[in-house]
């Protein structure tokens, strides 16, 4: 079942740990975070009659840290809420981090709700399996819900290894029949089915050896555990036919690289997966290149080509055999104005998805955000077609306190 608190809930127990908190100077610590508005529009209107056009939302992220004991010991809360005008789904609450860490002299300890990222490649974060996508949130699977773990960190001459066990699994969030951005027909996750007989109960487990060797750094993980990737299984209970997610149990074992060489960024990552079906292997490669003070100027500008590959048979996936390439300008101004534009385009179909952020400080506190995805070219076999009119552009301004 979809970890998901009731807002009036959540609001009162927010209320009370932050009135204890003050109460308590021992026990104060730092505030920070940030809120905001953003407008979406999309260029075309929406294939189902049920979604709407356009629409605006409202959202909350503050943070609170606390370390104590020399600094061995640090608490932190990172809530998050949103409330969408268009679509109820998207209106939620989560618990991005929320969790304890004790520092030891080679070694730490988590235990709680935390946020993981494993990953080099800018078009394509293949080896994050971690943390479930909050998929009503965007298409880029960016934003992720926190997972309930603990977490062991050994410091070592050779490396550090990292060791997860995961005791409650989290299921993918999905727009609801109103929003955009969603598959063809409704994702009911009330339905959702497990190939663990434990269902969410599943106690999953992931170790990581990370180090460096000059100007190599280097990754190695091994996850075995319910697939944070559900398979969309066809569901027909009544007149409205809909999608039920199907998590199977997978063993994955993968590598990420990066080098450093001058003004050269090489990354790769990679892995090979079983549980789905026939095993399958993916990979997201490539390099950037900076071009440091352009023309004698204080902006740099970095050079994007990635290539992506994934040989599962019998489904339809993006970056299948996609080339992506972009490019990041840095402004280094004082409103720390950036740009950020890639496109990725399928070898064999010339299917298209192309991307464009951007971010600039309004004085102190402030930031606007500009954002635009479009999908072309795109076939009615694919994975993308479902997405053929969800072009749209994004304007969100943020306060940061």
């Amino acid at each position: 079942m979809l970890f998901r608190i009731r807002l009036l809930s959540v609001f009162r127990l927010l209320g009370a740990a932050v009135f204890v908190i003050s109460a308590n100077p021992v026990a104060a610590g730092d505030w920070g975070g940030d809120a905001g508005v953003e407008l979406r529009a999309f260029t075309s209107n929406a294939t189902d009659p049920a979604q709407h056009d356009n629409n605006a939302s409202v959202y909350l992220q503050p943070e609170y840290y606390h370390d104590w004991d020399d600094g061995d010991q640090r608490f932190v809360i990172t809530p998050f809420v949103r409330i969408d005008q268009g679509d109820p789904e998207r209106s939620h609450f989560d618990l991005r981090e929320l969790y304890w860490r004790k520092s030891f002299a080679s070694a730490e300890l988590s235990v709680g709700l935390k946020k993981v990222f494993w990953g080099v490649t800018e078009s394509a974060h293949t080896i994050d399996v971690i943390n479930q996508t909050d998929a009503v949130e965007n298409v880029d699977t960016e934003d992720k819900l926190g997972q309930p773990m603990v977490n062991v960190t050994l410091l070592r001459e050779w490396g550090t290894l990292d060791i997860y066990v995961m005791p409650w699994f989290r299921e993918r969030t999905y727009p609801g029949r109103e929003g955009r951005l969603r598959p063809p027909l409704y994702v009911d996750e009330s339905g959702a089915r497990y190939e663990s007989s434990a269902a969410e109960k599943h106690i999953d487990v992931a170790l990581r050896w990370s180090h460096y060797f000059g100007d190599w750094d280097i990754g190695i993980a091994h996850f075995s555990g319910t697939s944070r990737e559900p398979r969309l299984m066809f569901f027909a209970p009544g007149p409205l036919p809909v999608f039920v997610p199907f998590y199977d149990l997978i063993e994955q074992t993968s590598i990420d690289l990066q080098a450093t060489k001058g003004s050269w960024l090489w990354k790769l990552e990679a892995f090979n997966r079983s549980g789905q079906g026939q095993s399958f292997q993916a990979l997201a490669g490539g390099f950037e290149y900076t071009l440091v003070g352009l023309f004698n100027t204080s902006v740099d500008i970095g050079l994007i080509a990635e290539y992506l590959h994934d040989n599962r048979a019998g489904q339809a996936t993006l970056g299948d055999d996609d080339i992506a390439v972009g490019f990041r300008v840095a402004f280094n101004d004082v409103q720390s104005t950036e740009l950020l534009a890639f496109s990725g385009i399928d070898r064999k179909t010339n299917e298209r998805f192309s991307s464009v952020e951007g971010s600039r400080r309004i004085g102190q506190s402030w930031k606007l955000e500009l954002e635009a995805r479009f999908f072309s070219n795109t076939r009615p076999d694919s994975t993308l077609y479902t997405l053929r009119d969800e072009d749209y552009l994004q304007l969100s301004l943020a306060k940061f306190f």
